[in-house]
């Protein structure tokens, strides 16, 4: 067996699309790694490697070849929070780029403004200082811009050009190194460049500003993108610090890390909930709309589950922990969003072909500028150099790197605050083109539990002698029929008695004997079977359009019990939004013709297929999709997985079974339908913000590189329009925030 093991660690230092593709690339090199994928907005990479051939010593070296640092997990990383790590680093990251934002200012300010008033006459008669000795206040200060808050451009730099690699912070480093360097020679070295008047030719202020117009885009672009995990912060910030449990009769106060499986944990009113488990005493109204996005409470009773993170409105109440730490739903819900945040849509294809070859391109083209300026236009060497500077900056593609993945987080964090869990990217891209939806019935349109809708009496039998001989003879039944009868009985406090000579006949029914009388339970066929008199009661009995059982005592028909499925209250309500979405829709069922079309007559569906087993649901979706159908499935059970991994689209209930999720992309926590209509709104707004920001990352480019190589673009306004255009695909990403689904 295969010892592998699926990671997602952050990286350091990634700034553009170009650094996702180089990460990507040196990971995808090794043996025995496989599904790479790398986030920028995230700063995330997931990788999946076999333990027998790669270690992540390895692994890291390789990053760090390519110019980036791999952060390693920590010994004590299996009791940190899912994104406790990230947390301290982006946070630390955030405050070195303000720290180095605000130093890069203090001194740029100055060097701009003493670089445009040196120029004036009535500053020279002002000042006791010589133009030389103010050029050379302008190098030490542009020095230390370079040297500090500029150096982390020309480190990384250094390391790609090693490895004959680019990226954005070549642009940078290359665009404003040269500016310095040129200016530097001017004033230190004047002789070397033959200047008749060196003091014209300083440029300290372009570089100056450009990296301190660069580092508050990236301070305005961390902030941003740090509202982006907004979502898992906040379903974190749901579990307690402590849990109280009873340990030796006496309450405990507990760290939540030291709650273990079977704990008995009390709960009073206004507290949330600590760990996943089933109530033993007690009963309450739980407030759940942090997990399923719905707003209503919910009543809880004995044996009753209850999720950890929701809050306990009114009742005291004790519960038995079921799960914990990394297998509470809580967890489970972060653990699927950020799979879900750190994946790539398809769309996103198209903007890491441009940017493998971007940085390339743009050298190229800045070359080329200068050259043309210089050599071809006849322009001085200095303004030819600040065409080149502009192009250089100007190009720099992070808003490129940016536009999918900030989006994708705002989404699908969107997603799990309505109890809509996306299993990845793709899947979101995937909801905007279905156009046909197949429902499951039981479970998903009905609630999947039988009761009983009347009860028919024949032959002058006493109702609660026909319902003691049922629940009595049911009582030892595991069919769902038996428990709504059970069920009923309860209802009305009639309760099993003894049984005796029980006897149980696969797919008819059940025998017994019950106060010493002789019952038989079960479909006609069994009845008949058993020579039971029906004394002309056929043409009487009035059957709906759910299940019947027959109930005989002493071999004559003693009553019938309709059991119907009951429709699910939020069924009609949705199916009519789907409609409205201008979607297929059908219904999807083993269920016999007549009872599948009863239920569909009631929620709207014209579509029914029915009387299909288990095994063939697959194939359903299969001939509709050879059809030409783009198709989404929604199912709950076992027997749906076959049906949610052949759609284009699998879609689960959350109260379904754990193989129907896991084989599902989208996940909804509510136990109903209500939230497809939800998912696909989404997908079709988190679609048009990508496309949107697409859009401005290329404009910018498209437009602003033409202007820069045609010498109207200055290089501290390139950098500026660099800055903002991160700035911009961030905040328009956050307007999903926003946005009703």
């Amino acid at each position: 067996m295969e010892n592998k093991e699926t990671l997602s660690l952050h990286v350091e230092g990634m700034t553009c699309a170009s650094c996702v593709l180089r990460v990507e690339k040196s990971l995808k090199k090794l043996e025995g790694v496989e599904d790479v994928n790398v986030n920028l907005a995230t700063e995330k990479v997931t990788f999946t490697f076999n333990k027998s051939h790669a270690d992540l010593n390895k692994i890291s070296k390789a990053v760090e070849d390519a110019g980036y640092k791999l952060i390693l997990p920590s010994p004590s990383a299996g009791n940190e929070t899912p994104v406790s790590g990230y947390e301290d680093e982006s946070i630390k990251k955030y405050n070195d780029l303000k720290k180095h934002f605000i130093f890069s200012l203090i001194l740029a300010i100055p060097v701009m403004i003493i670089n445009m008033i040196s120029m004036t006459s009535w500053f020279m008669n002002w000042s006791p200082l010589s133009m030389d000795y103010v050029n050379r206040i302008l190098f030490l200060l542009t020095t230390l811009i370079i040297f500090i808050p500029g150096k982390r451009f020309f480190i990384t730099s250094w390391k790609l050009l090693k490895h004959f690699s680019a990226d954005m912070n070549t642009l940078v480093a290359v665009g404003t190194g040269t500016a310095y360097i040129y200016s530097t020679i001017a004033v230190l070295f004047p002789d070397l460049l033959s200047l008749k008047n060196p003091h014209q030719h300083i440029y300290f202020d372009t570089a100056a500003v450009i990296i301190t117009l660069i580092l508050m885009g990236r301070l305005l672009e961390a902030g941003a993108k740090s509202k982006t995990t907004s979502a898992i912060k906040k379903l974190i910030g749901l579990q307690p610090e402590t849990a109280r449990i009873i340990k030796e009769n006496k309450e405990t106060e507990i760290k939540i890390e030291d709650v273990a499986e079977g704990n008995l944990i009390i709960v009073r009113p206004g507290e949330r909930i600590p760990v996943d488990g089933k109530i033993i005493e007690g009963s309450s109204s739980i407030d759940e709309s942090m997990i399923s996005g719905e707003s209503i409470p919910v009543d809880k009773f004995i044996n009753d589950a209850v999720t950890g993170g929701t809050i306990n409105l009114n009742g005291s109440f004790t519960f038995r922990a079921t799960a914990v730490g990394k297998d509470t739903v809580i967890a489970q819900i972060i653990k699927y969003v950020e799979e879900a945040q750190g994946s790539k849509a398809p769309i996103q294809k198209l903007a890491d072909k441009i940017a493998s070859v971007f940085v390339p391109i743009v050298i190229s083209l800045a070359i080329i500028t200068f050259l043309i300026w210089y050599l071809i236009m006849g322009v001085p060497f200095n303004s030819a150099m600040l065409n080149f500077i502009a192009v250089m900056v100007i190009a720099c593609p992070c808003a490129l790197g940016l536009a999918t993945p900030t989006a994708i987080m705002v989404g699908t964090g969107l997603g799990a605050s309505n109890g809509i869990l996306i299993k990845n990217a793709s899947s979101l891209e995937s909801a905007f083109k279905i156009n046909t939806i197949v429902l499951d019935k039981t479970g998903t349109i009905t609630l999947g539990k039988p009761i009983v809708s009347d009860l028919q009496l024949f032959n002058g039998f006493n109702k609660e002698d026909v319902i003691n001989a049922s629940v009595t003879i049911e009582n030892k039944s595991e069919h769902p029929l038996g428990k709504a009868i059970l069920e009923y009985g309860g209802k009305l406090n009639i309760h099993p008695s003894d049984v005796s000579d029980f006897n149980s006949f696969a797919g008819l029914g059940l025998t017994g004997i019950v106060n010493g009388k002789f019952i038989c339970a079960g479909n006609r066929r069994m009845l008949e079977q058993h020579s039971v008199s029906f004394n002309g009661s056929e043409k009487n009995i009035n059957l709906n359009s759910g299940s019947s059982v027959y109930i005989a005592i002493d071999n004559r028909l003693a009553g019938v019990y309709n059991i119907s499925d009951t429709i699910a209250d939020t069924s009609v309500d949705e199916i009519k939004k789907l409609k409205d979405l201008h979607l297929d829709i059908y219904m999807l069922t083993g269920d016999h013709k007549t009872v599948a079309e009863s239920i569909a007559q009631k929620v709207g569906i014209v579509n029914v297929i029915s009387d299909v087993l288990p095994r063939d649901k697959a194939n359903v979706i299969k001939d509709l999709q050879a059809k030409g159908k783009i198709v989404a499935m929604v199912g709950d059970g076992i027997n749906d997985s076959p049906a949610l991994a052949q759609a284009d689209l699998g879609i689960a209930i959350g109260t379904g079974s754990d193989i129907a999720i896991e084989t599902a992309d989208i996940t909804l926590i509510k136990n109903n339908i209500r939230g497809i209509s939800q998912a696909i709104n989404l997908s079709y707004k988190t679609l048009r913000t990508i496309k949107q920001n697409l859009f401005w990352a290329f404009i910018y480019n498209i437009i602003g590189i033409p202007v820069a190589a045609l010498g109207l673009l200055n290089p501290m306004f390139a950098a500026a329009a660099m800055a903002l255009s991160s700035v911009s695909v961030v905040s328009n990403s956050l307007r999903l925030k926003r946005a009703k689904i």
